[in-house]
């Protein structure tokens, strides 16, 4: 065979092959398609729009919780971060919500890196508390949010000077108290 019919031969036969891919790649997905921030149990305002639910606690608020005398922002995302200082001590702040989220697998997820996993309600909604076994200062709260998925709140003083479960159930109850 000459080198022009075997570069031809060898440019249909890719062809095929690729055209074989992507004929493959087809798959369907079950349910039913919803715009993004939609809620099927009514959605909220403060947590349909994009990168706002960072805010559903304010600076201030957040500060309270953890006694800090000063709090900075950090990444916001769909986990949001704040460091803070005060009578404890450097504390780090993180909140995530999780529009399709769900406390199972939370819960699993808390499990399978070897935490203390506890279960508790907020506001009657029922919770999930995890511990880390070798950081006696961090402590995670997830909680059903109020439209869809879990938010959670991660808090961990660096000096381990006060409960951290406490201050994530609290801010686990502000995020929750959308009436305030």
């Amino acid at each position: 065979m000459s080198g022009g019919r075997r570069r031809a031969a060898e440019a249909t036969a890719a062809i095929v092959s690729v055209a074989g891919l992507i004929a493959g790649c087809g798959s369907s997905i079950d349910g039913s398609p919803r715009p993004e921030g939609a809620s099927v149990t009514g959605d909220t305002e403060r947590f349909t729009a994009l990168l706002e639910e960072c805010d559903a606690v304010t600076d201030e608020q957040i500060a309270e919780a953890v006694a800090a005398d000063a709090i900075e922002r950090g990444f916001f995302g769909a986990i949001c971060r704040w460091d803070a200082v005060g009578a404890n001590g450097p504390v780090k702040i993180t909140f995530n919500w999780f529009e399709t989220g769900s406390l199972d697998t939370e819960k699993e997820t808390g499990e399978e890196l070897g935490y203390k996993v506890e279960s508790s309600t907020i506001q009657g909604r029922r919770a999930v508390v995890m511990r880390p076994p070798n950081d006696p200062g961090a402590c995670g709260v997830s909680v059903g949010s109020p439209s869809s998925g879990v938010v959670g709140w991660w808090v961990q003083f660096t000096a381990a000077a006060a409960d951290p479960c406490e201050a994530a159930s609290t801010l686990a109850d502000l995020t929750l108290n959308l009436s305030s």
